[in-house]
């Protein structure tokens, strides 16, 4: 990282926790890289706080910040202008100053697809679903979302975009069909339903061929994974767990004992963070500088 300077622009990252974050070695190797003057720095903030720390952005002349658990969905409400996407989810993960004004993105979305897409393809790659459909033709393949949060959001919208029939799965039963709801809204021909955390079981696991956590359950103090999801995963689905840390999480480790694929949240975390670094530079993002930064522990 270059020095910093009273010309120096400063970028943030509003969330509770924040020390576990990789956001700041990403972002401040893509700057070295392309010989940019702006430094990245952690900051945590508490929800009480939130709305004092998203008009100090203004205030303090920062040029943005990136908004992290739990703060995605509080956020979006105190911006100037939300982007279609953010504005759609009601969640925001980038925030941009602009000539004074306060606008809001999501690249969750965004970055939750191009991670998918390395092990995934997507449907236009041509994997099926091996479950049948009643007539015995091959089914679409299916989604277990765990969580409707902000993070939950959009990776509902990216898996309708990609035409995944999705199950929404939360404790919050009512949480959870406000964001079905909100989903078919937009994308009328999407496939989701949603479904209370106590109906989580071996059947409804093995029913689906992409199992996702987007719930910060894995974090240190946050409890782990429920063990009707992490213990009935099955050799050939696919597990991404939007957690990360020094290592795989408890559930993609019990996930890949049992032969499954895994996703891990640092590939999501870089592909977000390429799209909300060309917001705030109007420069193209080093990829994979910001992978190897990712990857140094």
């Amino acid at each position: 990282m270059s020095m910093v300077s009273g010309s120096t622009r400063v970028i943030g990252l509003l969330g509770d926790p924040v020390a576990h974050s990789r956001s700041p070695q990403i972002h401040n190797a893509a700057f070295a890289a392309r010989g940019l003057d702006y430094v990245y720095v952690p900051l945590r903030v508490a929800a009480a706080a939130l709305p004092a720390a998203v008009t100090g952005l203004r205030a303090l002349g920062l040029r943005g910040a990136n908004v992290t658990v739990p703060h995605k969905v509080a956020a979006a409400g105190l911006l100037d202008e939300l982007d279609e996407t953010a504005a759609l989810l009601g969640a925001v993960n980038t925030i941009v100053v602009d000539q004074g004004r306060l606008r809001g993105f999501n690249t969750d979305v965004a970055g939750f697809a191009r991670a998918l897409a390395e092990v995934w393809g997507g449907p236009h790659a041509g994997r099926e679903s091996p479950t049948a459909d009643a007539e015995g033709s091959a089914a679409a393949p299916r989604a277990l979302l765990l969580g409707a949060g902000g993070a939950a959001r959009a990776v509902a919208l990216a898996l309708a975009d990609l035409g995944l029939a999705t199950t929404v799965v939360n404790r919050d039963l009512a949480k959870a069909e406000h964001l079905v709801e909100t989903i078919v809204a937009a994308r009328p021909r999407a496939r989701l339903a949603a479904a209370p955390l106590i109906a989580l079981d071996a059947a409804l696991v093995g029913a689906h061929d992409l199992l996702v956590n987007a719930t910060s359950l894995g974090l240190p103090g946050t409890g782990k994974v429920p063990a009707a999801l992490a213990d009935n995963v099955l050799r050939g689905q696919v597990v991404v767990d939007l957690v990360y840390g020094e290592g795989p999480t408890d559930f993609l480790a019990a996930a890949r004992a049992r032969g499954a694929g895994t996703v891990d949240g640092l590939s999501m975390l870089i592909w977000q963070a390429a799209a909300a670094f060309e917001l705030w530079t109007g420069v193209p993002a080093p990829v994979q500088v910001m992978r190897d930064a990712a990857e140094r522990t």
